[in-house]
């Protein structure tokens, strides 16, 4: 009976958005090298969008909040232990990029900006902002053409039960109505607006993290609204992925739940404030519209991951955008 080959680690430890767009990476390998085990490391907090993936082997997790280092010297001594054939960073960064580097893998793959990537076994060029999507730069670390593969996520049984009864409801909207960075999330104010205007007989359902609770809860509440309900810390991420598939329309900033979206096909409208779609991360659904403001701006787009407040003071990157060019994606 053959041996299977030396296993593939992929290093991905960024924010959840990034690791499922990783996740297209998985899809490649899976189709390209079905014998071959699939390893994955992340930072703590995000293991549970890989729980059950059929094409991943074991999770890898970085705890980056307590004893950060120590935790990297300690995987470093866990990955040369285990043996692996291939380790690929999908990071610039020099934390992962010491992981690869000293891996002891005879193939070390990363992205030519990483500044340990000297070390590395093979270098790839990175480019950004020119519309290449990230998916496709990260195919590219394993020598993959653009549209090889695609994100995709697996709920399980257990996520797709938790769904079930918020789908069998009726017709639906979701709207995730906050992000990480302030910069590129669509005010509250506007927020409010779309549930004003959304049709009375779609239920809407807001969703999001731990924290993201207060924001929802307090939109629930202002809204006036009857058939608005706030699911914000009640559901696992693979099951607001199982939830957001059966959506008439999901409205969500450039963040993580745009991404959640793509990897289960989920029709998606997605508010681009201070960031654009040509930096690579914009919506991959069958069904997907991107909103921005149609004011041209000189300040748009102010950085690649947003800040936390705008750096001019205005915002008009985001108050500019009319709740007008949302529900033209529920009303078509």
């Amino acid at each position: 009976m053959p041996t299977a080959p030396p296993a593939t680690l992929l290093i991905q430890t960024a924010f959840i958005g990034d690791v499922i767009l990783m996740t297209a990476l998985l899809e490649y390998l899976h189709q390209t090298e079905p014998s071959t085990p699939v390893d994955v490391l992340v930072r703590r907090g995000n293991e549970g969008l890989l729980a059950g993936h059929p094409h991943v082997r074991q999770v890898l997790i970085w705890d980056k909040k307590h004893r950060k280092y120590a935790a990297l010297w300690q995987l470093l001594r866990q990955i040369r232990a285990t043996g692996y054939g291939r380790v690929v960073t999908l990071q610039r960064f020099a934390s992962t990029g010491f992981l690869t580097a000293f891996s002891r893998a005879p193939e070390r793959v990363g992205f030519a900006k990483n500044p340990l990537s000297r070390f590395f076994t093979q270098r790839v060029p990175h480019r950004i902002g020119d519309g290449t999507h990230e998916v496709t730069r990260n195919l590219h670390l394993l020598g993959a053409t653009p549209h090889a593969a695609v994100p995709r996520l697996y709920p399980s049984t257990a996520d797709e039960a938790t769904a079930a009864p918020l789908v069998a409801a009726g017709p639906f909207v979701c709207v995730a109505p906050t992000s990480v960075w302030f910069t590129k999330q669509y005010p509250e104010e506007k927020w409010l607006e779309l549930l004003a205007a959304l049709p009375a007989n779609l239920r809407v359902y807001l969703v999001g993290g731990p924290p993201d609770v207060a924001s929802c809860e307090r939109l629930a509440s202002a809204s006036g609204r009857e058939n608005v309900q706030s699911l914000a810390g009640h559901l696992s991420l693979l099951a607001s992925a199982a939830l957001m598939r059966g959506a008439v329309m999901n409205y969500v900033n450039d963040s993580a739940p745009m991404h959640l979206c793509s990897a289960v096909g989920a029709p998606v409208t997605a508010v681009f404030c201070s960031t654009v779609p040509e930096f690579g991360f914009g919506p991959l659904s069958p069904v997907s519209y991107v909103v921005q403001t149609k004011v041209p701006l000189p300040c748009k787009p102010c950085g690649l991951h947003g800040h936390g407040a705008c750096p001019l003071g205005h915002f008009q990157c985001a108050h500019t955008i009319e709740v007008g060019q949302l529900l033209e994606s529920v009303n078509s």
